[in-house]
Order: structure tokens, then sequence, then C-alpha cells
């Protein structure tokens, strides 16, 4: 995990911290290998056909992308408000991600002090 202390805030010579909300931007980036595709693809179905949120023209949208990506299917179970739910004095404020094939090398030196395997 990478972290970094930022500089103080522009035009704040002491470092106080600036009056009203602060915002933070968290980047994260995961590989998920799916192994079982045809589980995935029935999940997020399901996942789809079950969101009392989501309109009709969205869930049909949905349900097209998963038939067509299976990789697609992932992002129906990110859950950015589970993330951040628990963490006291934080709420979420707003959120964005998107699931896509890559191209991923294990023994790239980069994902060695990350790797889960």
């Amino acid at each position: 995990m990478s972290t970094s202390n930022p500089s103080p805030a522009a035009g704040s010579a002491s470092g106080a911290e600036p009056a009203g909300p602060r915002h933070v931007r968290v980047t994260i980036e995961l590989i998920a290998e799916i192994t079982d595709e045809e589980a995935l693809r029935a999940a997020a179905l399901e996942q789809v056909r079950d969101d009392a949120y989501m309109e009709e023209a969205e869930r049909a949208e949905a349900v097209e992308a998963i038939g067509i990506d299976p990789s697609g299917s992932l992002a129906h179970f990110i859950d950015p408000v589970a993330l951040l739910g628990s963490v006291p004095g934080v709420e979420l404020a707003a959120a964005t991600w998107e699931s896509a094939r890559t191209e991923y090398d294990p023994d790239e030196e980069t994902w060695e002090e990350h790797d889960l395997a």
C-alpha cells in the first residue's frame, strides 16, 4: 500500500486545517481473476434483477452488457458504501468505478508486493 502525506493547503503557512469539509480521492486498483465466468454472470444477473432502485431501461441495459462482456459483471458487486460505511467521520460524497478485461503478468515486479495468491 502506498501512502503519502499531503502538503499544507495552499495559502496556509501554518499547515492548519482549512475550514469546511475536506474531500479525499482514494484510488484503488484491483486485479481479480474470474474463475467461474458462468457463476459470476448468473450472480450479476440476479443482482440486477433484484435491484429495487434500478430503472427498467437501466436494468435492460445492464442485462445486455452482462451478456456481452462478463468481466463487466463484477462491477455489480462493487459497493463503495460498504467500503466507507463504517468509517467514523467519513461520508461518501461520490463514487464511480468500472471493470474491464486487462493484461496481468504475475511476474511483473510492480505487482509482487501486493500479490495475494
